[in-house]
């Protein structure tokens, strides 16, 4: 049985056609996965990249932390030698004078904030 205008030589140009098809398509689809596979590829490498950057971050981190710690406790041994020494009374007296200071500039500070509030009004 016959089927109009597929002849012997018509099956075989059918059949070539639609194997053309079918290979642009995948050439076609194969081209699209090689970008998204180069996109991906420097998407990882400045992964890569920002994560080296942020580990060399965090090491400096630490090793400021370090000596910081080793400066805090430092001056905290110092502290210590002074309220054991004799000078027990000069630390108080240091400790009182801050006191007052920090009392009278916050009298100064609201005091200034009032008038301010009440020029304005």
């Amino acid at each position: 049985m016959r089927r109009a205008g597929l002849g012997e030589g018509g099956s075989g140009n059918y059949v070539a056609s639609g194997y053309s098809v079918y290979e642009e398509e995948n050439e076609h689809l194969q081209e699209g996965l090689r970008a998204k596979v180069s996109a991906l590829k420097s998407l990882t490498i400045d992964i890569g990249t920002e994560v080296k950057y942020q580990n060399k971050m965090l090491e400096d981190m630490d090793s400021d932390f370090d000596s910081t710690g080793g400066l805090l406790g430092a001056t905290i041994g110092r502290v210590k030698q002074l309220s054991r020494g004799s000078q027990t009374k000069l630390l108080c007296y240091m400790l009182l004078f801050c006191f007052f200071v920090f009392f009278v500039l916050y009298w100064f500070i609201k005091l200034r904030r009032e008038r301010s509030s009440s020029t304005s009004v």
